[in-house]
Parts: C-alpha cells; structure tokens; sequence
C-alpha cells in the first residue's frame, strides 16, 4: 500500500527531535547564574551609617571561584554583628523574599524542562521503533491499514495525537449510556421497502440446490448426511443475558440488510441483496477476504433488524394457555432450586482411554511424534497444573453431587428463536464426532473500559462445540472473543443430559457460569456478564449439516435437506468494515477501536481441530473438569478474528 503524501519520513523528523533533545539537555545541564552582590550593595553604599568594615566584604567581581555557600554564610555573620535597625530588617527581609522566588522559579523552569524532554525522548524512541521494527507495531488486523485510517481525519491535530499519544479520535468519545445508540426510524432503509413485510428471507432457508434432487440419493450418500440422534439429545441450551440490547440474528435476514463492499467501496447495488445462495460468488473480488457485508444502516439508529428482539426466545408452552399448561412455570420452578453443581459424576476416566479422543494427532505416527515433544517440553508445568487443579477440586471447585432437577426435560427445556442455529457435524474417524453449534447475531455491542466502550462490530459469530467419542460425550469448548474454555461433559451445568451455555451480555462471549468474568485486562477493567435469562433451545430451528473437511464438502443433512449450503464457502467479512477516523463513531484508545471489522465466516472457525480446543493444535489444551473461579483465557493469534 503507497503511503499517503501528508506523512513524511520519520528520519528527518528523529534527526531534529535528536537535535532539540541535545539541545534541551544542554540547558537542564547548566545551571543558572546570580550575581550575588547586588543584594550588599545597600549595605556597602558609602551613605551608610554603620562602618563598612562591619559589613562588606572584599571581593573581585572577576573571582567566580566563591560559592554561594561562602556568600550566604558570610553575609549571615555580618549581619549578626551589626546591631538590627528598622531599615537593615526591611532589605534582609526581601533579599529573603526574593530569593525564595527565585528558587521556586528555577524548580519550575527544570520541572518544565525535565516534562518537555520526556515527551520528545519518547517521541523519538517511538519514531526509531517505528521505523526499525513496522511490524511490531501491527497487533490487529485494522492495524494494516494505519496510514490510511489516519489519513481520513481532517485535523492535523488528530492524526499527531493519534500517531505519538495513541489518542485517535479524541473529539468522538463519548460516555456509554445505559443503551446503544438512539433509534431513529427516518434513517432506516426498510421504511420504503413494500416487500419486508413479506420477508422474503425465509424462502432462502429452502432453496439449497438438493432440494429436488434427494430421490437420487443412494444409501453410501444418505450415511454421509445422516446427523447421529445423540448429536441432538446432547444439543447444548443457551441462556441469553436477561438485559441483552442485540438479541439473535438470522444470516439471511441479515444478508437481506447489508451491502457487500469491496473495503469502502460498493460492488452491488443497494437493492440487489446477496442470497444465501450466491453468497459465495462474492470471492471473485480479490478472492473475498477484502469483500464487507456493510450495513444499509447506521447501527447508532438500531434497526430493527439488527437488535433482533422478534427473535427473542419464546417461553415453552405460553403460546397454549396462560400458565402453558404447567410447562413454563415448572420450568420456572426446576430454576428456582437449581444451585448451579454439576449434574454428574467425573468419570474415573485412564490416560489410554481419554487419549482416544483428546487428540486426533495421536492416530498417525507424525502426530504423535510431535505429542511427544510437546509432552516432554512442558511435563513439569503440566505437574504443577494437575496439583493445583487437584486443590481447586477439593477446596474450590463445585462438589460432584448429581442433583437432578424436578420437572427438567430433554427436549422443549428451552423455548423457540425464529433465527436458526447453525449445526455443522464432523466424523474424524475412530469413533469421534464433533458437532459444532453456530450462533449469529447481528452486532456486536462491545465491553467498556473505564466508561468508554470499545470493540462494537456488525455481525457476530459464535459457537459451541461437543466431541463425542462412541456416542458418548467427552468435552465442550465454549468460544470467547478470540480465546475460550474447554471443559469435561460431566463438568458442566445440564438440564437433563443437555448443557446448559450462558451468553454475555453484548459481545455473546460464551461461558459455562452465570455472574462477572474478567478477561485480557486484570482487576476486571475488560469483563463479560452472564446470568439466566431467556433459555433458548436451538434444536427447535436449527438447519444441520455434514462437513468433511478433507475434500471441503458441505452438505446440507437429511435433518434440513433443503438448506441451501453456497453462504457457508464465503471468504469475506459478515459485517462492517472498521469506520475511518474521519468518522465521528469511530475513535481508537491505547490500540483499541470503538468500531472494528466484521467476523469470517464459521468456515475458518479450525474446524480441522484435532484438540478440543480452538487454538493451534500445537498448543496446550486445558481440559477443565469442574467450574471454579473465572480467570483470563489465552488469547490465540491464529484464528478466526472478529468473534
């Protein structure tokens, strides 16, 4: 990428910074000069009534070798001799004065040279950084386009500002109020669209192309579409942040509101809305990855279709009668003696056995070469994990005391949300299956930090994941921002036998708890909220599919046969991308962005992951077998951005 003309080469710039700074450092190393005799000049003056052998001393004015100490001692003892007078009281009195002055005048005059200095050291060490190590600098993806991004802003003022103090944007921060944004319906695109009450987003859903051609099925290809009836007896249940502001999204829905953009610029028109079944003809621009599907809306006026609360989960059974027959407030009920231990027993599980599933690498000979030189290299860290661990199980951890809840229920727990869940299902062989449960929103409203808000983003992708080993389950991963908790099955919290997730408050963070969960930054500055609102029970409209990751086909499952499966092979972005600084809803903050870009798709989610968890494969994957404390999950560089 050229770099704009207004930025000029930083070795100029760090040559007369170097300059100055030798410069100032001159001035702080010379102190100032005082004439000291001025002050006895009065006192020497021939018109003085007291002898002046009593009060001058002799010096040469060109002898600069006498302190100041000798000075103010001297004068001192003459003035002990002679006898006090009015008039000696009142010139003692501001030479005091004026001494005093002068020092406070000299403390500041450093103190203002010792601050100037500092900022223009760490101007040039910046520069220097800069210039010797650019990369170091890149810690995000919007981090690319830096030169650019502040090229947008009109004011001097700010790109300097943004460059040296890392205070972008400053004139657009605002206070966090108890709700993003303001709705203002005059800006909302759909106002004039006749067909939204229509909408025609739902026939997408059942236009896959198998949808006409499943007679032709044989039996080899129905196996390959066929979801395990354990997939979904196990299917996790979601409880959504009861003061949630963005609720679930449909990506169809959501397709139906957006403009795809190449970076900033449009290459369709507004009213040719990508389907879900040429959505992956958008990688035929720069092969996608720079493709956004930007809002038609400021999501500041919150849409509608963004905030997403027609699709707020439904209470069971409140749709039959006032009480639902019995089923919501036996729901209600089973909650209210709910005390949040886990519902099973930790199985007495040997390594061989837990092997089999853990990690996929260890069925070739490469894969377990390297899990052998993984194991050696960290054997004494992983000792003292497991005897921490072990102390947080009796001391810290939740008793594994199977309570089972009166009135729970496999299936109908959790009520219905119009937008569909995403159920991807992988055979890896050797007895593992590991099913995926992908949960969209339309935005992403971020975490604050010291009442300013940072990381909002248009769209949202999360997601679950449960390994089965024999149709047995062993583990679920719990994706957070760019991290996540990996934990045994019998570990987590369960109506009935099915998992029970808690969605955070905004950034639909997924964790195993309800209450406050503190991540990246410590003292709980950056933290998720979680507790038990609407459950949401994704089974109940979830379009299922096989994936094999090998050849890269997805097909849509005997479950949801007509669903189409083109959106899934998108490269691009599902929302906007970052605004620029020029914009008056976007600032940045020590490297953090109010608005960042919109998330990949759920196809670069490392679904080829031979661990549990989301990270590299050559990574440590922690396992956890009971729900203690939250602590601050690892952040993992190498996966899909922008969840």
């Amino acid at each position: 990428m050229a770099r704009p003309s207004w930025i000029v080469s930083p070795l100029p710039y760090l040559l007369l910074r170097l300059l100055l700074l030798c410069s100032l450092l001159s001035l702080v190393a010379s102190r100032p000069t005082i004439d000291h005799r001025d002050p006895f000049s009065t006192a020497c003056s021939p018109t003085t009534a007291v002898p002046l052998a009593h009060h001058c001393i002799d010096s040469d004015p060109h002898d600069h070798s006498a302190s100041s100490g000798s000075l103010a001692t001297a004068a001192l003892a003459v003035y002990e001799q002679q006898q006090p007078a009015p008039a000696d009281h009142s010139a003692s009195s501001t030479l005091a004065v004026a001494a005093e002055s002068l020092q406070q005048m000299t403390r500041k005059v450093k103190a203002a040279i010792a601050t100037l200095t500092s900022l223009i050291l760490y101007v040039s060490i910046n520069s220097l950084a800069r210039t010797l190590r650019p990369n170091a600098w890149v810690w995000y993806e919007e981090d690319k386009e830096e030169p650019s991004w502040l090229a947008t802003s009109g004011s001097w003022f700010d790109r300097k500002a943004c460059r040296w103090l890392g205070v972008c944007g400053a004139t657009h921060f605002r206070m966090i109020s108890r709700h993003y944004g303001h709705r203002d319906p005059t800006r909302w695109s759909e106002l004039n669209d006749e067909n939204l009450a229509k909408k025609p987003w739902r026939t997408w859903w059942t236009s896959g192309a198998d949808k006409d051609n499943q007679s032709e099925w044989d039996a080899d290809e129905r196996a390959r579409r066929e979801i395990p009836d354990y997939v979904f007896d196990y299917a996790p249940l979601v409880h959504l942040y009861s003061g949630e502001q963005f609720w679930p999204g449909d990506i169809a829905e959501h397709l139906y509101h957006t403009t795809p953009m190449l970076n900033y610029t449009p290459i369709q028109a507004q009213w040719d809305h990508p389907t879900l079944e040429d959505l992956n003809g958008l990688n035929q621009w720069e092969g996608g990855r720079h493709v956004f599907l930007t809002s038609d809306d400021d999501p500041t006026t919150r849409p509608p279709w963004l905030e997403g609360e027609q699709n707020i989960p439904r209470i069971p059974g409140n749709d039959e009668d006032e009480d639902g027959n019995g089923n919501g407030n036996a729901l209600d009920e089973s909650w209210a003696d709910w005390d949040g231990r886990v519902d099973g027993e930790i199985l007495d599980e040997s390594d061989d056995d837990r092997a089999e599933w853990d990690d996929l690498r260890r069925y070739t000979e490469e894969g377990r070469d390297r899990i052998e030189q993984e194991q050696l290299a960290r054997e004494s860290e992983e000792a003292h994990r497991r005897f921490k661990q072990e102390l947080r199980k009796r001391y810290g951890g939740h008793p594994p005391v199977q309570e089972p809840l009166q009135g729970s229920r496999n299936q109908g727990a959790g009520g219905r949300s119009d937008a569909p869940a995403v159920l991807l299902v992988m055979d890896k062989g050797n007895g593992i299956v590991d099913a995926f449960w992908f949960y969209f929103y339309s935005f992403n409203l971020g975490n604050t930090v010291v009442n300013v808000r940072f990381g909002n983003h248009v769209g949202d992708w999360e997601h679950c994941l449960m390994r089965f080993h024999n149709g047995q389950p062993k583990a679920l991963f719990f994706s957070a921002h760019t991290a996540g908790e990996a934990y045994r099955y019998e570990a987590v919290e369960k109506i009935g036998r099915r998992p029970v997730i808690y969605s955070a408050e905004g950034s639909h963070a997924m964790y195993a708890h309800a209450g406050v969960h503190e991540y990246i930054l410590p003292w709980g500055l950056l933290h998720d909220i979680t507790d038990r609102g609407p459950l949401w029970d994704p089974v109940l409209n979830a379009k299922g599919y096989t994936y094999d990751y090998d050849t890269d086909d997805l097909r849509s499952s005997t479950f949801t046969p007509d669903a189409p499966t083109e959106w899934f092979y998108f490269r691009g972005h599902w929302g906007d991308k970052f605004y620029p600084l020029g914009d008056s809803r976007q600032y940045r903050f020590a490297g953090q962005y109010h608005y960042v870009n919109g998330p990949i798709g759920p196809r670069f989610k490392h679904l080829n992951r031979r661990k549990v968890c989301q990270g590299p494969d050559r990574e440590a994957c922690v396992i956890r077998d009971y729900i203690g404390e939250a602590k601050r999950a690892p952040r993992w560089a190498e996966v899909g951005v922008g969840e």
